[in-house]
């Protein structure tokens, strides 16, 4: 699923819920903040060996708890569930952010 992924998917979905599912306990709720391009890939760059160009998405989840870099669960209501590798970004004026690049 996670190859057919672009950032347009991704863009389509600004501003709205997704759950990141820790091992235990609730899922956290995170804001999709950021769909963007490397750089050169909005420019016409040659899309990677997955077949697409590449990007980066960013979320923002609540300032606690702190999740660690590592695979989780992501839901959203109309892109269904899937596995992210997430890095934490640090804090902003609002919350945590959060990073995965699809390359």
């Amino acid at each position: 699923m996670l190859d057919t992924f672009t950032v347009a998917t991704f863009a389509d979905h600004l501003g709205e819920p997704f759950r990141i599912h820790p091992d235990a306990g609730d899922p956290l709720v995170a804001e999709l903040i950021a769909a963007t391009p490397f750089a050169g890939a909005a420019a016409g760059a040659a899309p990677s060996s997955g077949g697409r160009a590449p990007f980066s998405i960013v979320f923002r989840g609540p300032r606690a708890p702190l999740l660690p870099q590592r695979i989780y669960r992501i839901a959203h209501d109309a892109l269904g569930s899937f596995e992210l590798f997430l890095v934490p970004l640090g804090p902003d004026g609002v919350g945590l952010r959060y990073e995965a690049v699809f390359a």
